[in-house]
């Protein structure tokens, strides 16, 4: 199946997506993460006020066949999580560019965006 990839949205490596909207960044993982995970059953996410540094654990992600890691793409400090995902974590499944959205940080070194993945290099990443 084709992975839905928007086009406004920076992309890591690791198959997190970024929403930048000034100093706050929205992390999530994209649609084909969600479709490699197949039904997430379980989402922990960082704690408000945890300092990330881009390209460390930030979360975990559990599905019926495995759990991953979620890395922070950026670094910040987390200013929101998504509770709706603890308590349903199935949203990553249906809506990962929407409600799916895993937590937001304040960015403390905007300059990393640069260091990010298009849509057109991140669909290359996948072979999409």
């Amino acid at each position: 199946m084709k992975s839905e990839i928007p086009s406004e949205l920076k992309y890591a490596k690791s198959h997190e997506w970024v929403r930048i909207d000034g100093a706050i960044a929205t992390v999530g993982i994209t649609d084909h993460a969600q479709q490699e995970l197949t039904d997430v059953v379980f989402v922990e996410l960082p704690a408000v006020g945890r300092e990330l540094k881009a390209g460390e654990p930030s979360a975990v992600v559990e599905s019926v066949k495995t759990a991953s890691d979620i890395y922070s793409p950026l670094s910040g400090v987390v200013s929101e999580i998504n509770q709706a995902t603890t308590n349903n974590p199935a949203l990553l499944n249906t809506e990962p560019y929407g409600n799916g959205w895993l937590y937001k940080i304040k960015l403390s070194a905007p300059s990393e965006e640069l260091q990010l993945l298009s849509d057109s290099q991140y669909r290359q990443q996948i072979g999409g």
